[in-house]
């Protein structure tokens, strides 16, 4: 086939016993993050979020006076942004490279795949005109790439989703070289907005996890584009996903944060809303401790807190801090909102 910590207010948490026997619980962390003085708001936020070795958390902000990639401590304090990066990453990875770590995003705008040192220094920029005629969408005669997610393999081949556009899937070597186009809305993929993707390391071979949310569900695909399957369905708009040990933690557009094991099945559930969609217009006065309204990026931290960034014309990141010890000895580390290995 050719594919053409501070001081904490609680609020707790339970975890859903739908569909599975083992239960897990989580707490709501507020206040979370702590802005610097004159900080209103985090500033529209329509992109991703991940976590460097060091704990420090990475937030992409689209719009606003700080809109850049902010840089949080673990505790969550406001500590810089990363200088001369992108404004438009709706989805990055860090990734641990021979001592260093990296930052591969993808911008949403600009239709760019982008490579930098998490100081900002640049490695390489890959742009929309990389990939073949017809391969990317089209608007009033001129490219259109709608790029949503990127994901790196372990060899370091790169995969970039055209979310918001196509839903093809591009890949790219490390070196950022365009390689070849997996065409997803063609059998027996069928996508609707791949929304973001990951590499899942769970399962001994490393696959591909996506998000496709207007069919809401996450599928398994091999690195080589072959078709593994449907892993969870009847999700509410999967948005992006990270994991931990044998657990996935999803976050769900319409209003809930999941977390899976190696089935498929729920183990935990938290932030559920069940009033109507609204989209990234939600003003914070309507916002109330531990209840999501649209979570679209998340990433644990190394003490297992996930973490979520919201879409958001506001900004806003949530913090939810588990309550007893999920396993992950015997796992490697992979997140498509943090590190890659």
């Amino acid at each position: 086939m050719k594919f053409l910590n501070f001081p904490t207010l609680c609020y707790v948490l339970t975890a859903s016993l739908a569909l599975s026997s083992q239960a897990h619980e989580y707490e709501h962390q507020s206040p979370f993050p702590d802005l610097p003085e004159g900080w209103e708001k985090v500033g529209d936020s329509h992109g991703e979020i991940a976590v460097a070795s060091n704990g420090d958390i990475y937030v992409s902000v689209q719009g606003g006076k700080n809109r850049g990639l902010q840089v949080y401590s673990p505790e969550g304090a406001y500590r810089r942004n990363v200088p001369d990066a992108p404004h438009d990453f709706h989805g990055f990875v860090i990734r641990q490279e021979d001592g260093a770590e990296f930052i591969y995003g993808v911008g949403l705008v600009s239709g760019t795949l982008t490579k930098l040192g998490l100081d900002g220094t640049p490695v390489f920029s890959t742009t929309v005109e990389a990939i073949p005629e017809g391969l990317v969408g089209k608007k009033d005669g001129r490219l259109n790439p709608r790029f949503t997610s990127c994901a790196v393999a372990p060899d370091g081949r790169i995969y970039v989703a055209d979310g918001y556009g196509t839903d093809n899937i591009h890949l790219f070597d490390s070196a950022g070289r365009y390689v070849d186009t997996w065409i997803g809305r063609a059998e027996p993929y069928g996508f609707k907005n791949l929304h973001k993707i990951s590499i899942d390391l769970r399962y001994g071979e490393p696959r591909i996890l996506g998000c496709d949310r207007a069919n809401r569900r996450l599928i398994h695909l091999s690195l080589e584009g072959e078709w593994l399957g449907e892993y969870a369905t009847g999700l509410r708009r999967p948005s992006a996903t990270a994991f931990r040990g044998p657990h996935v933690a999803v976050a769900e557009i319409e209003g809930r944060i999941s977390v899976l094991d190696l089935e498929g099945n729920l183990v935990a559930s938290m932030g559920t809303n069940d009033a109507p969609y609204n989209g990234n217009r939600t003003p914070p006065n309507q916002w109330q401790p531990g209840v999501v309204h649209s979570p679209h990026g998340i990433a644990f931290d190394a003490q297992g807190n996930i973490l979520i960034t919201e879409y958001s014309k506001f900004g806003r990141i949530m913090k939810f801090c588990p309550q007893g010890k999920f396993e992950a000895e015997g796992y490697p580390e992979s997140s498509a909102a943090s590190r890659k290995d």
